[in-house]
């Protein structure tokens, strides 16, 4: 029996449109206090909340894309799949908590951790599912295999994410700007 992907990809689109929209309820919560200042003092003194909703949209939307991608070449999925893809969404559900404690005043190496961490497993589960997928011709459209480019795109960017977890209580959230390296990086074969 053959198990065509588009329910899996359908679920997956609305989990993530969703997340993306918790991120901004904090946002909508400020603007709703009694008593609210003008709208300019509003956001200079919510700065680190709305930047932090910016950058986690443009995670979560960066790793839609990368998912969105990937499952363009499934032609059908099996149980392992379906798992990994599962645990990827659990990432991208719970991205809107450690982004709330990001954009809270202070510097804490917790919050670093579980924000980075959260991403990087989130790019860990997209590692598998690409090496899954093209490792395994009955999933993969085109059965090219694991080719060098395929198992670099996979994980460089994890790798990447992995040095600005580690970098992050000597550079906080300005480790996850390497990712800006990627691309450069998956073009050198």
């Amino acid at each position: 029996m053959k198990r065509e992907p588009d329910r899996l990809v359908l679920f997956t689109d609305a989990v993530v449109a969703i997340a993306i929209t918790l991120l901004v309820l904090p946002l909508v919560e400020i603007t709703s206090e009694p008593g609210s200042e003008p709208a300019s003092e509003l956001v200079a003194h919510h700065w680190p909340q709305i930047f932090s909703f910016l950058l986690s949209f443009a995670v979560i939307a960066h790793l839609w894309l990368t998912h969105h991608r990937l499952f363009e070449n499934v032609k059908q999925y099996n149980s392992v799949l379906v798992t990994l893809n599962m645990a990827w969404l659990l990432t991208i559900v719970v991205l809107p908590f450690p982004t709330e404690l990001a954009g809270r005043p202070g510097e804490d190496h917790f919050t670093q951790y579980f924000y980075i961490g959260t991403i990087t497993v989130s790019s860990v589960l997209l590692t598998a599912i690409t090496l899954l997928v093209h490792g395994n011709p009955e999933l993969a459209v085109e059965a090219r295999g694991l080719t060098r480019p395929v198992v670099l795109r996979a994980i460089i960017p994890t790798v990447v994410l992995l040095i600005a977890l580690v970098l992050s209580p000597f550079i906080s959230y300005w480790g996850l700007l390497l990712l800006l390296v990627s691309p450069v990086v998956q073009r050198i074969r």
